[in-house]
């Protein structure tokens, strides 16, 4: 079976920021988003694999056998925008989607050119929902912070 790419690593969330993201706006939305996100989860940044960061983890396991661990919430400051990972496929936020601004999504997380253009009060309602949907399916770090 093969080995997940995406684990916690040991790199210095900062360093990657400053080494990885060139865009000034970015930087600072970059800065932004984990002052949220940690205040949000409890949990400090942690660089996963090599280029996500996030916040606090949960391990999954699918009925194929294959399993990892996965932060609660993250985000990357990918060069064409953010991708956010705060969404899960619930009726709460199924019912805010269209109240969060610009973005466009995909599987598993929501894409955002720049924090202006979306609204925070609605991000926080997704991200918060994520964490207790995952603490209520997977085994959750978020049951013993």
């Amino acid at each position: 079976m093969a080995k997940t790419k995406t684990t916690e690593t040991n790199v210095s969330v900062p360093d990657f920021i400053e080494s990885y993201v060139e865009n000034d706006q970015k930087k600072a939305d970059s800065y932004r988003l984990i002052e949220l996100m940690s205040a949000w989860s409890g949990f400090d940044p942690k660089l996963w694999g090599t280029s996500i960061i996030g916040f606090g983890s949960y391990h999954y396991k699918y009925a194929s056998g294959h399993e990892g661990d996965m932060p609660l919430m993250g985000f990357s400051p990918r060069k064409a925008e953010f991708s956010l990972y705060v969404y899960s496929p619930i009726p709460e936020q199924e019912k805010i989607l269209n109240s969060l601004g610009k973005f466009k999504i995909g599987k598993a997380c929501i894409y955002v050119k720049k924090l202006s253009d979306i609204n925070i009060n609605v991000l926080e309602t997704m991200a918060t929902s994520t964490v207790a949907y995952l603490n209520e399916h997977h085994e959750c770090a978020c049951r013993y912070h």
